[in-house]
């Protein structure tokens, strides 16, 4: 159901809650308040917009730090009085450095055989086996599209969308590598790769046929026959 800016229910201040989810992992990653004037650039120019209810001001996510968020989507609960924020992150969210503001346990909070964080292996995985696992959940969203996955939207929009942000992350990975900051050029580079995993699903190319290009060329002197 398609709804309007002016169906929204604010409180008595003027303002709304807006979860803050990555639009890929479904991840969420912070709570902040949205007022009308917020809400409007929000949509209007595609990145998020805060209202700051200690500093009484509008804020723009990552204007300072450069950690923006890109709005994929957002959705209004049965309610009309919270808002859910898909987002693209550029960079952490929290002002701490960490990538979600959720990131402490509430003690005495987990029961039964719910892992924690702690409980989860969190060593370092071989970047082949993360390109791996990342290329098959691509391949089934390809294949399953479900409702509100931002890898979904990239297939039903098309080879044409896949290659604009291909074109996008390609610029975003120079720019940061040109302004010297490793945490996010490591982040540009990352969502690269990520849609450069879309376009090879999409054209039906497999990881094994790149291993395959990768070999043939390094058998001849080198991956770039240099």
């Amino acid at each position: 159901m398609i709804v309007k800016p002016e169906d929204i229910s604010f409180d008595e201040r003027g303002l709304i809650p807006a979860i803050v989810q990555d639009a890929s992992t479904r991840e969420v990653l912070t709570l902040a308040y949205v007022n009308a004037e917020s809400l409007r650039r929000t949509l209007d120019e595609g990145e998020t917009w805060f209202w700051s209810r200690s500093r009484a001001e509008l804020w723009h996510k990552g204007a300072t730090s450069g950690h923006t968020q890109k709005v994929v989507g957002v959705r209004l609960d049965c309610d009309a009085d919270a808002l859910v924020v898909l987002v693209e992150p550029r960079g952490p969210a929290c002002h701490t450095g960490a990538r979600s503001c959720f990131h402490n346990e509430v003690e005495g909070a987990v029961h039964g055989n719910v892992e924690t964080e702690e409980s989860v292996d969190s060593s370092p995985k071989n970047f082949g086996d993360v390109l791996a696992g990342l290329y098959e959940v691509i391949e089934g969203r390809r294949r399953e599209r479900p409702e509100g996955s931002y890898t979904t939207y990239l297939f039903n929009q098309g080879l044409n969308k896949i290659l604009k942000k291909v074109g996008e992350e390609s610029a975003e990975t120079i720019i940061a590598a040109k302004d010297g900051d490793a945490s996010a050029l490591a982040s540009e580079m990352s969502d690269l790769v990520y849609h450069l995993l879309v376009l090879l699903v999409e054209r039906g190319l497999t990881l094994d046929s790149l291993g395959e290009e990768l070999s043939r060329r390094a058998s001849k002197g080198g991956v770039k026959d240099v």
